[in-house]
């Protein structure tokens, strides 16, 4: 356990493969350290939250590139179980700056995490974060959702699904996993393309988010692209802020800097705290949504999941 660290995120790391234009116009790729929960973890190392990563790590060289990535970010990986399984892969088509994935992950180190690899959580840990493709696949989703529900109890649980279709083998088993975990978490992140894949049958938002609520979490923030966020909490307020306008480059890990974005000012507001989290006022998670879409603007203002470092703001 790194020193001081109050928040833990649990989920995939892998090696995303950017495409580039080498030598005679030919394509190639670059490998980058990335995957949804990483990018959360290293968004939040750089932004001077003490944070660890949890997961499956291969002592490949792609093992040994993420494990790097994360120290240079100041995120601890002490927590993780190593192994020689292989490191995920995710090659990435961009059209229009937008992001699509093709993954490699069979008997990755990551997929084949399980509860047995995962040892006791200190309780001055204040969050736990989760989410990606790591809720996805099994056996690695079981592991996660267990976890969830273990520690819900003494520790801010927020999640992020990230929905990724292509990724899901059996839909209705995934959509009873999100619930069951949006059921024991305080925050919820959801974008409106991941409402409408979880809801197709209902007509529009304000019904999508209604269901989502009634399972229970404090704050539900929804994100609308370049239409900005919306927090929907649990006693009927309703709080929006604008996206930052920015040159979009790319959106690969756009969301994932934003959730960063909202853990790091809640911890920065000391309301990383069940209880707090109930009360929380207007004015706070607006400045909280308003930071994170101030941190993820700079994510797509450059090539890659390349989060901004707290000197940039």
């Amino acid at each position: 356990m790194s020193k001081e660290a109050r928040i833990i995120c649990c989920g995939e790391a892998l090696i995303d493969m950017i495409p580039v234009v080498g030598e005679g116009g030919a394509l190639a790729y670059q490998p980058c350290s990335g995957g949804a929960v990483f990018n959360t973890a290293i968004a939040l190392g750089r932004l001077s939250v003490p944070t660890e990563f949890l997961t499956g790590l291969s002592s490949d060289l792609f093992g040994e590139q993420i494990t790097r990535t994360l120290d240079e970010s100041g995120v601890g990986a002490s927590l993780c179980k190593l192994s020689k399984r292989p490191t995920t892969l995710a090659f990435v088509k961009l059209v229009d700056g937008h992001a699509t994935y093709h993954f490699y992950d069979e008997n990755s180190a990551g997929r084949m995490f399980s509860i047995e690899d995962v040892g006791a959580v200190p309780a001055s840990i204040d969050a736990l974060f989760f989410g990606g493709i790591s809720l996805a696949v099994e056996p690695c989703a079981r592991t996660y959702e267990a976890l969830a529900l273990r520690e819900a109890e003494g520790h801010v649980i927020m999640i992020d699904p990230n929905v990724r279709p292509g990724f899901i083998e059996d839909a209705e088993v995934y959509r009873a996993r999100i619930r069951s975990m949006i059921s024991h978490s305080d925050i919820v992140k959801l974008s409106d393309e991941d409402l409408a894949w979880f809801f197709p049958d209902l007509d529009g938002m304000s019904e999508q988010v209604a269901e989502v609520k009634a399972l229970g979490p404090s704050i539900i923030l929804i994100t609308k692209g370049a239409d900005g966020a919306t927090a929907y909490l649990a006693d009927g307020r309703e709080i929006s802020v604008a996206s930052e306008r920015v040159a979009v480059v790319d959106t690969v890990g756009a969301g994932d800097t934003f959730n960063a974005g909202i853990l790091a000012k809640l911890y920065e507001m000391d309301l990383l705290d069940k209880v707090a989290l109930k009360g929380i006022s207007d004015s706070q998670i607006a400045d909280a949504m308003a930071f994170a879409a101030k941190v993820a603007a700079v994510t797509v203002s450059r090539k890659g999941a390349n989060p901004p470092w707290a000197q940039e703001l």
